[in-house]
């Protein structure tokens, strides 16, 4: 399966420029090989981050490819959120309640589109996937310092441009511990994947993402087929990156801070996606 997605990659490219070592355009058109499974793109996605341990969502978002733009929505982890039989929660609770199926179910009924399909990415493959690419060029926007011995988690990062691999950009990700946090932690994880983005999307990486896929190995999970997963992230590759935060405030209940979501409207217009027959 890697072999063929490999090969299909390859095919798409200016194969005899590239071959003869010819210098490639800046942003040359790359076809996509997976033309017959490219309607995946038309689709609502969940994504989800988890954490070493696999147990707690550090990041959810949804995902569409739409108007050669892809759309990402993150959805802040203390969501306050009341799925059915089940109670008050933070969104971020959901995965442990009732996987993947209660996340897609829950979003699908507050954002009013429907959520078809999933891809769970533990934090352990963004390590292994930024190494493979030789880390991503992040520009640190303050000194970020914490240890948290039980999760095994040492950050200490100083501003700044540099190249984020490993361990450090673990950190990056997962670091809260200031006036902003959680909200920070998401403002961070947009530009880190905008970087990643930019750097998965040049030329010569996608002709590599069979081996970056593969560097994943066990901590990508998705109910996506392999042909569905590269039509995706083929599609993925000839987009703009468009990321967002949904919008809301904090609050307290009952001793507990939750986020107050902004969640579309009925009618709304503003989303491309919107579809009535969710919200109940």
């Amino acid at each position: 399966m890697l072999i063929g997605m490999g090969g299909g990659l390859l095919a798409s490219m200016p194969l005899a420029d590239w071959l003869s070592g010819a210098q490639l355009p800046e942003n040359p058109r790359i076809t996509n090989p997976f033309t017959a499974w490219r309607g995946i793109g038309d689709q609502n996605i969940l994504v989800l981050g988890t954490d070493v341990g696999g147990g707690n969502t550090d990041v959810i978002a949804t995902l569409r490819i739409e108007g050669g733009t892809t759309h990402i929505t993150q959805v802040p982890r203390d969501t306050y959120i009341e799925p059915e039989g089940y109670g008050p929660q933070k969104i971020n609770a959901l995965y442990a309640i009732g996987g993947t199926d209660l996340l897609e179910q829950e979003l699908s009924r507050k954002l009013g589109r429907p959520i078809t399909h999933h891809v769970v990415v533990n934090l352990r493959a963004i390590r292994h996937m930024a190494d493979a690419l030789g880390g991503i060029e992040v520009d640190v926007p303050k000194r970020m310092r914490y240890t948290d011995r039980s999760q095994g988690l040492y950050i200490d990062l100083q501003p700044g441009p540099q190249l984020l691999k490993g361990n450090d950009l673990e950190g990056f990700l997962r670091f809260r511990h200031d006036e902003w946090g959680d909200i920070g932690r998401i403002e961070r994880q947009q530009l880190a994947l905008k970087a990643l983005f930019r750097k998965l999307t040049r030329p010569e990486n996608l002709v590599r993402l069979p081996v970056l896929l593969n560097a994943g190995g066990k901590d990508v999970k998705t109910d996506l087929g392999p042909m569905e997963l590269g039509g995706l992230i083929t599609a993925m590759g000839t987009t703009e990156l468009k990321t967002e935060r949904l919008g809301g405030r904090p609050f307290m209940l009952n001793g507990i801070s939750y986020w107050e979501a902004d969640w579309p409207r009925a009618g709304d217009a503003a989303d491309p996606g919107f579809d009535n027959r969710y919200l109940y």
